[in-house]
């Protein structure tokens, strides 16, 4: 099986990816067999659906905030998301999202993800530092958590594409 359980927490094999493309709403548009598979939804819940159907409370809103900015600016990023299935299980990805564009006119008509399982290692540094931005945006909202991201990525002097991807 390309899925397995411990607890809630689902991992999937390395060389599977979660595919699915929305529309600049973030609305569902396309949901490869595997997205299916893990999320627990059948195709027809999750087409036309919100992509943040699957959002997980765990997940720091900053971190959807700068996601969005970045697609919506027509640039790809890469986050560490944990995402919650339709039986409340939970899941990693390492997400790659890009923006897709219409060819003749340049502009962007909906995004494109493409997500597979993250490294043990990434996930021992995202994990602690997701806890802290969710701390700080309880307590004073998301912007003091997007503070605590620039201040972490200020303190380590790098960028916060250079940070993901030396997580992998």
């Amino acid at each position: 099986m390309s899925i397995s359980q411990k607890g809630d927490a689902l991992t999937f094999d390395e060389n599977l990816f979660i595919v699915s493309k929305t529309d600049l709403k973030g609305r569902i548009t396309y949901a490869n067999d595997f997205f299916i598979e893990i999320s627990g939804y059948k195709e027809k819940e999750l087409l036309g659906s919100p992509h943040n159907i699957l959002r997980h409370p765990d997940m720091p809103k900053a971190i959807f905030k700068l996601l969005w900015e970045r697609i919506q600016a027509g640039k790809e990023v890469f986050a560490y998301v944990k995402n919650r299935t339709k039986q409340n299980k939970y899941y990693w990805v390492h997400a790659y999202i890009t923006p897709m564009t219409d060819t003749k006119t340049n502009t962007i008509i909906g995004y494109h993800s493409v997500r597979r399982s993250p490294s043990s290692k990434g996930l021992s540094v995202i994990e602690p530092l997701y806890d802290k931005m969710m701390k700080a945006e309880k307590e004073s909202g998301v912007q003091a958590s997007l503070a605590l991201l620039d201040t972490t990525l200020s303190q380590l002097k790098v960028s916060y594409d250079a940070f993901i991807l030396s997580h992998e």
